[in-house]
């Protein structure tokens, strides 16, 4: 099987993507005015850039494990166009997706401030919101099924893939590792039971969150770069946002407030106490741990899907990141595994 960046930058393929973008620009009365340029590949995805008489606009083509992408962007347009732009074209058998070029990003028009991630969590609660009830609807574009009840058996499924690689292979952890993270099994299980019993129904895990993959639209923030995304415990989505607002410098207390706030006022709308309220119910900090657990499995697992078509050169560079994500839950649970 040929490597997703070595069939991507084929001139072969390059020919069959182009004559697929002129055509359905075509349909729009749009006109290609120069061959497009192929600014970034990796081993999950890249983007053909696409100057025309209307514009510039973005092709994608996506890896196998995230082929859902396209189809889940239009979806998303379709339930929350407020949320999500429409594609201009959609090939969903191979992973496709041409989309308007809507200008710089938030993370390129300023340096995001405590105020513009709390702005970016509570729009993502709400979409979050407006999705529950619609996972069937979501997984059928193959939107990944990562929800707490599934979450134990993948871990089981990644430690055997990484086990399965050779000695000396980028992504096989230490025989010692394996044997924590195995051991780690009942305190994966018992985060995900945590979750479970939480007032929060499973929902839409963007897997990416950050200022870089929003653009404002009329003073209103949409999602895009959904490669990443899981039907999964809504509470994931903090796990990198938090990350990646921490390392900028980011006062993340505010944030995650804002987060809360936006779900506490769907409980009250439900007839709900707001989140960890409940004698009976988990806390806050209870659910946040949990995700954390449950996150690592999940992201370990994204990683190995987008590594699937990688080349030697390519594992090298980022084979390392599904054991890194798994071993990050041996600090998050209890028991000798710590």
């Amino acid at each position: 099987m040929a490597a997703f960046s070595d069939t991507v930058t084929s001139a072969a393929w390059r020919a069959e993507a182009s004559a697929w973008i002129t055509a359905a620009l075509a349909r729009d009365g749009v006109r290609v005015v120069a061959p497009p340029e192929q600014p970034r590949v990796r081993p999950w995805s890249t983007q053909l850039v696409v100057a025309t008489d209307a514009g510039r606009y973005w092709f994608k083509a996506t890896c196998r494990s995230s082929s859902f992408e396209p189809a889940l962007q239009a979806l998303l347009a379709e339930v929350a166009p407020d949320a999500a732009d429409a594609p201009a074209a959609v090939d969903a058998d191979r992973g496709w997706m041409l989309t308007a070029d809507r200008g710089a990003t938030l993370r390129e028009r300023r340096e995001p401030t405590a105020a513009d991630w709390g702005a970016l969590l509570s729009r993502c609660a709400h979409l979050q919101q407006t999705l529950l009830g619609r996972g069937d609807a979501l997984r059928g574009t193959g939107l990944p099924d990562c929800s707490p009840g599934t979450v134990a058996a993948r871990l089981d499924a990644v430690l055997d893939l990484l086990e399965g690689f050779p000695p000396g292979h980028p992504a096989r952890p230490d025989d010692g590792t394996v044997a924590r993270l195995r051991e780690a099994r009942d305190a994966v299980a018992a985060a995900a039971a945590t979750l479970a019993a939480s007032p929060l129904p499973s929902s839409l895990q963007h897997g990416d969150l950050h200022p870089g993959n929003v653009f404002e639209v009329d003073g209103a923030l949409r999602v895009f770069d959904l490669g990443d995304a899981q039907w999964a415990h809504p509470l994931e989505v903090l796990e990198v946002s938090s990350a990646v607002a921490r390392d900028a410098g980011t006062d993340w207390a505010p944030v995650e407030r804002a987060y809360r706030r936006a779900w506490d006022g769907w409980c009250a709308a439900q007839g709900l106490p707001p989140v960890g309220a409940a004698d009976d119910a988990p806390t806050w900090d209870d659910l946040r741990r949990a995700a954390g657990v449950t996150h690592a499995v999940n992201r370990a697992w994204t990683w190995c899907g987008a590594l699937a078509e990688a080349t030697e050169a390519e594992w090298a560079d980022w084979g390392e990141a599904p054991g890194r994500h798994l071993a990050a839950l041996l600090d998050l649970v209890p028991g000798p595994q710590t």
